[in-house]
């Protein structure tokens, strides 16, 4: 039977099964008020009619109450908007479980992109021993970060999870109880959690999701491509942020690192206790059954009794589980060897530490700690450093701590920022300890902007008493504009240094270095951020090979386009051979874990997708800009940035966003640990916010500025001088360029400006606004022109379909936060009621949470 065409899979299993499960759960009475179900539709429709008409918000509730409701209390409307903002929160929620548990019939799990079809190219086109070589040490590592970005606690993750199979299984009954029971579940935290909560909620993803899912990919890779022979490549590796990055989380102690490296410890060695009862039942077998009842005797000492001692290790549990394969092979005619294949390969994979834990500051954190240090080493004596160190230059500093060597008492140390940096450097020796040296194994320095700021993390460590080797790659993240064109020089200095250079050599001769999209894109805007770091990545990957260093560039990338989000895939897979690419790794962040990665089905997709990403760039196809495209896309880029700029440095920017959207209500939510901004001050200071909330808050005002602004303008130049034949070429020639504009068009899909329409007539902002309206519509205009399409994303039917219905769920939930940022607005104004104030306050930070949820990766 011929396979129905995506579109019609997605309209048959998601679109339709949504509005029949949808008309059961707005039936379901949970509230006093029983006819809300009934009230939605008819409020959903006004708002629809009256954006079309060209009312604002206000008007738009106003002609609510007046058409459906007889004379309500100001007290009933209100309550009333919060049981939609209830009933709407749900509605995401079930077609987020209605689009995850269609995802195996709407994608082709076999298709392109898939491993499977990766191996087929590779026989069609001879070249399978070339794809095993690059499989023998090409990585991917999905680095989990706990960046605030998702709400839900665990007990709606679990009947989301619950609701998924339901629907997979049509159980109508069960659905209804589901939906019902979803009705009855607060949604909102009550207080904020703590890094260890965080981590407690993703490590729910990596026993339930990636522990399967993984070992599957790995399976498959030894079984079809390496004909079952040995594989000593783990393929994919995990990381996790929670509990270890410290920038700005001042939340995050050593305390909290080593408990959350030893929840990763138990969780793994739980989830094989779990398999070797499994594996007990299969072999029965005389000499198997032994080295089973063994493993299992050591792992619940470890496990259920929380054994302290350290005397068991991945090694020694692998070389108990070869012993028993062997005897399987020669004794027992190999029966049942895949499965315990599949429990080898996934201790291989995981070993004693599940995940490795990244520590993660800030430079200018570790700047002033490490100043202190020396102070207070001098006042105890301590020689380590001259006295005039802190007055020689830069060079002779770096020599120094090149150098240096230790075992420093925290006791000594003065300053509490100080204490905490060196506590957190002897955590990594404990955690490397019991759970093995991929642990924790890697000190990131965010912020980075010199050599000096890697060498001061490099002495640090050597005073801990590592020694002769060091067992931790320090690695550096660039983030703004100039450090990204300073990173290269950075990285010279660094890799001249014999030192520095000698602990490489113990490394493998390999170097980590992080760049950021996120921070990228909120200093210099879409195209450039992009740009520089690609740029930055040539830059990188030519210093490096001329010190004879494979460079490994970890991506901090978000979950929207503006934070580098979007089809990441095809980023990978468009790189070409300026660019290192052996391993490719990213952070993955908020609801972009449970919509990319939160089922077996799209883990396994999404990882296979990346995975073949890198085998298409090096493998198969190598996509390399010429020198006419590079001088396009530079000038594009440097176009695109000074209007960014131009518009960041605009008197009402940031005012704008402190006065007209959701800005200050992200770290009143209690979505995470973290604070929303680096600084304590009251006032809002640009260099000091995060993006998360910047980027967070564009997203809720539906105009998705650092996604696109300056890009318009950018094209617009050559449409003038009559050179936009040459974009068009570079489009259909590059998919570099194409991914890159692709996902901007992404940003604009999903803004909507007549939304705020209203702002236009504002005293104080409307010509601001209006300035981001004209960037808007010149954007769309000149994509649209560009593709030859009559809308955005048109050959991308099934992403836009799903950002209609998600836009459509929410639009109510939009109208609401509206109108009441512009109830406060009003009431601050005239010195209003500060309750009543307070009342809308909670409304817009109610309505914040399905926005982010039904956007996916709106932050």
């Amino acid at each position: 039977m011929a396979r129905l065409p995506k579109l019609t899979r997605f309209n048959d299993n998601v679109l339709s099964k949504y509005q029949i499960y949808n008309s059961i759960f707005m039936t379901l009475p949970f509230d006093t008020i029983s006819n809300t179900g009934v009230l939605l539709p008819l409020f959903h429709e006004i708002c629809k009619n009256g954006f079309d008409n060209g009312n604002n918000p206000t008007e738009i509730v106003d002609l609510f109450f007046q058409k459906y409701q007889e004379n309500p209390s100001d007290q009933n409307k209100k309550d009333l908007l919060f049981l939609f903002i209830q009933y709407i929160e749900r509605q995401v929620v079930l077609f987020d479980a209605i689009e995850d548990a269609a995802f195996p019939i709407v994608n082709n799990m076999d298709g392109i992109g898939t491993l499977r079809n990766s191996k087929e190219i590779a026989i069609l086109s001879e070249k399978k021993e070339e794809l095993k070589k690059h499989l023998e040490d090409f990585k991917v590592r999905i680095v989990l970060t706990a960046h605030p970005t998702q709400f839900y606690p665990g007990s709606v993750l679990g009947i989301i999870t619950d609701l998924d199979k339901a629907i997979q299984n049509d159980d109508l009954l069960l659905i209804k109880k589901l939906l019902a029971q979803l009705g009855k579940t607060p949604f909102y935290k009550k207080a904020k959690p703590t890094p260890y909560d965080e981590a407690i909620s993703l490590i729910w993803y990596l026993e339930n999701v990636f522990y399967h899912s993984m070992s599957k990919i790995y399976n498959y890779v030894q079984q079809h491509i390496y004909d079952g022979e040995p594989l000593e490549n783990e393929i994919i590796d995990l990381g996790f942020w929670p509990g270890g990055d410290r920038d700005g989380n001042p939340f995050v102690t050593t305390k909290i690192t080593l408990d959350v490296a030893e929840r990763l410890r138990q969780s793994i060695l739980r989830s094989y206790y779990g398999d070797v009862k499994s594996l007990k039942r299969r072999f029965t077998f005389d000499g198997v059954q032994e080295i089973l009842a063994k493993v299992e005797k050591r792992l619940y000492k470890h496990v259920v009794r929380s054994y302290k001692k350290v005397n068991f290790s991945q090694k020694i549990l692998l070389s108990e589980l070869e012993a028993a394969r062997e005897i399987v092979k020669t004794k027992h005619n190999s029966l049942f060897i895949e499965e315990l294949n599949d429990f080898i390969n996934k201790v291989r994979i995981f070993g004693f530490h599940f995940a490795t834990l990244d520590i993660r500051q800030d430079s200018r954190v570790h700047h002033k700690a490490f100043t202190q240090i020396v102070d207070d080493l001098a006042a105890d004596g301590d020689t380590t450093f001259p006295k005039n160190y802190h007055h020689l230059s830069e060079d002779e500093q770096i020599l120094i701590l090149s150098l240096v060597k230790g075992n420093i008492d925290p006791k000594i140390l003065s300053d509490e920022m100080s204490v905490k940096t060196i506590e957190s450097i002897y955590a990594l020796k404990t955690i490397q300890a019991r759970n093995g040296e991929r642990g924790a194994n890697r000190y990131i320095i965010s912020n980075n902007q010199s050599a000096l700021n890697v060498m001061q993390t490099f002495a640090m460590l050597n005073l801990c008493g590592f020694e002769n080797e060091l067992p931790v790659d320090v690695i550096p993240l660039f983030e703004t504009v100039d450090d990204l064109e300073n990173s290269s020089d950075v990285m010279r200095t660094l890799y001249s240094n014999q030192a520095y250079r000698y602990h490489l050599t113990k490394r493998k001769n390999k170097q980590t270095i992080m760049l950021g999209f996120s921070d990228g894109t909120k200093d210099g805007g879409y195209l450039m951020a992009n740009w520089g770091i690609f740029k930055a990545k040539e830059a990188l990957t030519k210093i490096s090979r001329e010190f004879d260093i494979e460079v490994i560039f970890f991506d901090g990338r978000g979950g929207p386009p503006a934070r580098g989000g979007g089809k990441t895939h095809q980023f990978y897979a468009s790189l070409g051979p300026t660019i290192e690419d052996k391993e490719i790794q990213l952070t993955i962040q908020g609801q972009t874990i449970s919509s990319n990665f939160g089922t077996l089905n799209s883990s396994q997709f999404n990882l296979e997708q990346l995975i073949s990403s890198g085998i298409k760039n090096e493998v198969f196809t190598k996509d390399q800009l010429n020198d006419k495209h590079r001088e396009i896309i530079e000038d594009l880029a440097d176009t695109s940035y000074k209007t960014y700029v131009n518009f960041k440095n605009h008197p009402q920017f940031l005012p704008y966003l402190e006065k007209m959207s959701t800005l200050k209500y992200y770290a009143k939510t209690n979505i995470g640990s973290r604070p929303s901004k680096r600084s304590n001050s009251d006032t809002l200071d640009f260099s000091a916010l995060r993006a998360i909330p910047f980027v967070g808050s564009w997203s809720q005002l539906k105009q998705n500025v650092p996604g696109f602004f300056g890009v318009g303008t950018a094209l617009k130049k050559y449409e003038e001088a009559g050179r936009f034949d040459e974009i068009i070429e570079f489009y259909n020639a590059s998919d570099f360029f194409k991914t890159l504009l692709e996902n901007s068009m992404m940003s604009l899909t999903k803004s909507f400006f007549g939304l705020t329409a209203y702002m236009a007539d504002d005293s104080v902002f409307g010509e601001f606004w209006k300035l981001i309206f004209k960037e808007y519509e010149t954007t769309k205009r000149l994509f649209l022109k560009l593709t030859g399409d009559q809308e955005l994303m048109e050959n991308f039917p099934i992403g836009k379909a799903s950002i209609e219905m998600r836009e459509n769920i929410v639009l109510p939930l939009l109208t609401i936060q509206q109108y009441a940022l512009k109830q406060i607005q009003d009431l601050q104004k005239t010195d209003g009621n500060i309750k009543e104030i307070e009342v809308y306050e909670k409304m817009v930070m109610r309505s914040l949470f399905g926005n982010i949820n039904a956007s996916r990766n709106s932050a």
